[in-house]
């Protein structure tokens, strides 16, 4: 009951294991606004709702200008990614499609790890909120061809831990015209209605209907003081010689809020133009050693990867092989199993062959034998001789034919039989051949294999491990230098990531109904038509290029 807002917040923070703190706070909301629970008061003297429980949201309150640089912690990284991914899904920031579809893949790799065509199926995100329904109402496309174009992008992301991808997330995020500003609605002297927007550059004027590019802007180096009087805000510029200017709010309980916000950022805003305090230095150099460790577990982990499915290939290698010589064996057993098959029909049939040889030469020799008892068969009668010379000469070619058949059938049987010793000695081969594969290693001398590996490859997530490292010079180097390379390609990918950008653009732009465009749409669409495609910064610096009195007098006169 006693306790401050510090205390409360303290003990969250402790809870996540937070150390960035001051880029967060505990939210409530009162009468539809939004208020910032204070560290230096009790938390029940807040103008918070009576009934129980009371509830706090856990939020960013302050946005870093460049995430990379700036959020060291990876709770912080987390954090931030899913705050700002709920305020795109909610179209609390406006993000174009084609990088709503980008944005969505990144937030897959996060979520899914490296894609496995075998384990992310078609429809793996049906049940995935990854886009604004703006976006999906905005194009004739079904939820198979979103998923579609998102798995091409988040295939090519390959290799990238879930902080990577949530890093990258968080750099995309952070150049859109909506990202990390808070809106109020003001009124100018001369009572025009316009909108502030508080960030981490500066204070930035918008048209009402137009949150995406403002009319002026104000960066905080500029601006020496910050005061409100009931609902009149007044600002005073660094240069003195250029006037106040002042505008009027809807409530007092929002000049609470533009004040905090102001304050809260400003003071950023200097601290990130100052060197560091010892205690960022320490974060930021356990970060990079943290970042070093895990870039060596990860390699380790890729070689083990690699080594596991190098000995995979081999066993599979090995495996295909034993069954090529399993199927030779079985077909070598088949053919010498015909082959004494067919030796034993030979054998056969040449036994039959020799049998019927010696019947016809029987009978030969019984007809030679007829022929010498009618030769000497006497006839008496001419009539009788001619008939028997006539028998004769039937009974010597009868004779002659069974001679020659006799032959032929001898010439068989000796061609049998050599069939019968070529089918033994195809016999005798067919049996060595066996006896080769049989006795043959069932592998061909190979490399020495690595290593038995671990039955399961280590997953990516290194949170529990309990592994320690020397750091010495030459790896912080070696870090620096591929650190430096990162950047380099980096700056290649950006290029191509455009060019895929438009692409995606070019090729839905045929599906999209124009009739359901909202009002940013038809903004953000001007901008690009007119070759707004520089960066965030770049146009709070053009804007800035006027000097501030002008800008104050632009103000004035809205």
């Amino acid at each position: 009951m006693k306790w401050k807002g510090k205390d409360l917040f303290d003990l969250v923070c402790r809870t996540l294991g937070l150390r960035e703190t001051w880029f967060f706070g505990l939210q409530y909301t009162i009468k539809d606004t939004v208020a910032w629970l204070k560290m230096d008061k009790k938390v029940l003297d807040h103008d918070v709702s009576k009934e129980e429980p009371v509830t706090f949201h856990f939020l960013a309150k302050f946005y870093p200008e460049n995430a990379e640089e700036e959020l060291v912690q990876e709770i912080t990284q987390h954090l931030f990614f899913l705050q700002v991914k709920k305020q795109i899904l909610d179209e609390k920031i406006y993000c174009p499609p084609e990088a709503s579809v980008l944005l969505a893949s990144y937030a897959v790799q996060a979520k899914y790890g490296d894609y496995d065509p075998s384990v992310h199926k078609r429809g793996f995100l049906a049940q995935e909120e990854l886009l604004p329904k703006r976006v999906i109402n905005l194009y004739q496309m079904t939820p198979e061809m979103w998923e579609e174009r998102i798995t091409a992008w988040y295939a090519e992301h390959r290799g990238r831990a879930r902080d990577e991808a949530e890093m990258e997330y968080l750099k995309i995020a952070q150049d859109l015209e909506m990202y990390g500003v808070n809106y109020f609605a003001i009124r100018n002297k001369k009572g025009t209605e316009l909108l502030l927007g508080v960030d981490a550059l500066g204070l930035h004027i918008y048209d009402p209907e137009n949150r995406l590019t403002p009319k002026i802007s104000f960066p905080w180096n500029e601006i020496r003081n910050i005061s409100y009087s009931d609902k009149e805000f007044t600002i005073k510029p660094l240069d003195k010689k250029i006037d106040v200017f002042k505008f009027n709010s809807s409530k007092l309980r929002v000049n609470k809020l533009i004040l905090q916000l102001c304050i809260g950022n400003h003071d950023l805003f200097m601290r990130r133009r100052k060197a560091d305090s010892l205690e960022v230095q320490q974060m930021k150099a356990q970060a990079r050693e943290e970042k070093a460790r895990k870039q060596m577990e990860r390699q380790r982990l890729a070689r083990e990867k690699q080594m596991r499915e190098e000995a995979e290939r081999t066993r599979d290698e090995l495996e295909r092989r034993l069954l090529q010589m399993k199927e030779e064996a079985t077909m070598a057993n088949e053919a010498l199993m015909r082959s004494e098959e067919t030796a034993d029909l030979l054998a056969e049939k040449a036994q039959i062959t020799e049998e019927e040889a010696k019947l016809l030469a029987q009978k030969a020799a019984e007809a030679e034998q007829e022929m010498q008892r009618i030769k000497a068969t006497a006839i008496r009668t001419e009539e009788e001789k001619r008939l028997m010379e006539q028998k004769v000469l039937e009974a010597e070619v009868l004779a002659l034919k069974m001679a020659e058949e006799s032959e032929r059938r001898a010439k068989e049987a000796d061609q049998l039989k050599q069939d019968l010793q070529e089918a033994r000695e195809a016999e005798r081969r067919a049996k060595q051949k066996l006896l080769e594969i049989t006795t043959k290693p069932t592998y061909p001398p190979m490399n020495p294999i690595p290593a038995p590996l671990p039955p399961d490859i280590p997953s990516f997530n290194l949170v529990g491990d309990s592994l320690s490292f020397d750091f010495k010079d030459t790896d912080m180097k070696r870090l620096s230098m591929e650190i430096e390379k990162e950047k380099v390609e980096y700056m290649e990918k950006s290029k191509h990531l455009q060019e895929q950008l438009n692409e995606l653009k070019t090729e839905i732009e045929a599906l999209k109904l124009r009739e359901r465009e909202t009002a940013l749409d038809i903004l953000h669409n001007e901008n690009s038509d007119r070759g707004g495609t520089s960066s965030k910064h770049n146009t709070i610096k053009k804007l800035t290029l006027q000097s501030a009195k002008s800008r104050v007098a632009f103000f004035e006169e809205l």
